[in-house]
């Protein structure tokens, strides 16, 4: 498996063990600042010390992408519990004991509780988003309404601590109401129309800006300038600005907010300062619209490929269930011409088959144990009709049962090998299987007695299938070699399963 290329996801699999890095970094830096011998030393050492207090949150979010593959919901809790409730606090514990380099108790404590927050955060972060694509209005809520609803936000917090700021002299300087970092409930409930008003006319305020971040968006970056080019954008830039600024300016003059504050906007719309503010939201937000149009441009691409990918999967499902749908029936034909007594059970056995192919065989993901069951159904199956001698041999060595993978996969090489080695043998025949799949890796051969085609025959359609699907679901994350010895035929499976 060590020559399968790796997908460009991978590179975020352990992107939760680099948050918590950044956590000791910060947490060393933070407290190399307070030390009154700052310096690079103190710094390793602080690094160190918070690394050790945090080492099982460090160990547990390197292996968690694989323990999610490989665990089950009821035990990967147990192990979270173990790690965040038992371990985290006694190498916290142990930590504070130990005391490295005289550092403060108090803040290894902190430390540890940081730790723990901070993983608690990463679990609601992905519940919530979870939860956000069941909710349809937080689907349809696109960058405006993000801002929109920012602002409103914003514009409360702001009233609300407004009115939290008043009858209070140490708030008030030459007449003018600062604003403070304060929640008074009392008193915004007490002037509630006051806190209303407030809020209104700090949206208005926002709204302002807004304005000229929605011309900018939706009509100077995505039409003038990509379809006139960067002149052409920066001319209508600047006449924007000269036919809104004044306006804009004059409105919020006349806001009584802006008095109350200390005239933060001059009395003068037509001054300068009212036209760089006003270039400046234009010029500040034009990375951020080229970068959301880019991405909705490659959103686009990429839904479009899924699409294409899906198309073709499905396609290629058609393609596979008719394939193996000829082929049993053609067993089943073959014993009704025999009127074995086998028949009956041959039919039963056939409808379970027939009913893996058509509903499990839809499913993205199925355990590796179906998969295995589906197997040994298959080639019981083909025993029964069987008049020559098989020597079959079948090994799995599999760790986790519920391991995800892609239906109807390896029953294709089972299918050639019958197909096109053991049915038209003229003695006795030999298949040997061999599957492993371990740490969510899967090695599977299938090794057949092989008659030398007819000339001029068609080969089946199985293992082109097969590996048209293989670059669709695995792409990079598989290898398949086949080779012919003498008599043998052996077919190969690489495939990372993570």
């Amino acid at each position: 498996m060590n020559n399968l290329s790796v997908k460009s996801g991978r590179g975020l699999l352990h992107q939760e063990f680099l948050f918590f890095v950044g956590l000791v970094l910060w947490i060393a830096i933070l407290y190399n600042l307070e030390e009154a011998d700052s310096s690079w030393g103190n710094y390793l050492k602080g690094i160190l010390v918070f690394g050790l207090a945090q080492l099982p949150a460090l160990f547990f979010s390197w292996h968690k992408s694989r323990l999610k593959a490989n665990l089950n919901r009821k035990r990967y809790i147990g192990y979270w519990l173990i790690c965040f409730g038992l371990c985290l606090p006694a190498s916290t514990l142990f930590t504070i004991w130990l005391k490295p380099w005289g550092f403060f108790e108090g803040v290894i404590f902190v430390s540890g509780i940081l730790a723990l927050v901070l993983e608690v955060i990463l679990e609601v972060n992905r519940y919530f988003q979870l939860q956000v694509k069941h909710v349809n209005w937080l689907k349809k809520l696109d960058l405006d309404g993000a801002i929109l609803l920012s602002l409103v936000l914003v514009s409360v917090i702001l009233g609300a601590m407004g009115v939290s700021s008043l009858e209070k002299p140490e708030y008030l300087e030459k007449g003018y109401l600062l604003i403070y970092l304060e929640l008074n409930f009392r008193l915004i409930f007490h002037h509630f129309w006051t806190f209303l008003s407030y809020s209104f006319q700090f949206l208005l305020m926002y709204l302002c800006g807004y304005l000229l971040f929605y011309i900018n968006s939706h009509f100077l970056v995505s039409r003038i300038l990509k379809e006139q080019g960067r002149v052409m954008y920066a001319l209508s830039v600047l006449a924007t600005v000269a036919f809104l600024y004044p306006v804009l300016g004059q409105f919020l003059i006349s806001l009584p907010i802006n008095s109350l504050m200390g005239e933060t906007i001059s009395s003068n719309p037509f001054k300068m300062e009212n036209a760089f503010s006003a270039a400046g939201i234009m010029v500040v937000s034009l990375p951020i619209v080229l970068a959301l149009q880019w991405a909705r441009q490659n959103s686009r691409i990429v839904a479009l490929e899924k699409e294409k990918t899906q198309t073709e999967l499905d396609l290629l499902r058609q393609q596979l269930n008719p394939h193996f749908f000829f082929n049993t029936l053609n067993n089943l034909y073959a014993l009704s011409l025999q009127q074995a007594k086998e028949a009956p059970e041959s039919i039963l056995q056939l409808s379970e088959l027939m009913r893996y192919v058509i509903y499990r065989g839809k499913e993205d993901l199925v355990g590796i144990a179906e998969e295995v069951k589906y197997i040994q159904d298959y080639i019981q199956l083909q025993r029964l009709r069987l008049r020559r001698n098989l020597t079959l041999e079948f090994v799995t060595e599999i760790d986790n049962e519920d391991q995800p993978i892609a239906p109807l996969l390896l029953i294709i090489f089972v299918e050639n090998a019958f197909k096109h080695g053991i049915e038209p043998a003229e003695e006795g025949a030999v298949l040997k299987l061999f599957l492993k799949c371990k740490a969510g890796t899967l090695y599977f051969s299938c090794e057949n007695s092989f008659e030398q085609p007819v000339a001029g025959k068609t080969p089946g359609i199985g293992l082109m299938n097969l590996e048209r699907r293989l670059a669709l679901l695995y792409p990079g994350e598989h290898m398949l070699k086949t080779e012919i010895n003498k008599s043998i035929f052996k077919a190969e499976l690489y495939l990372n399963l993570l």
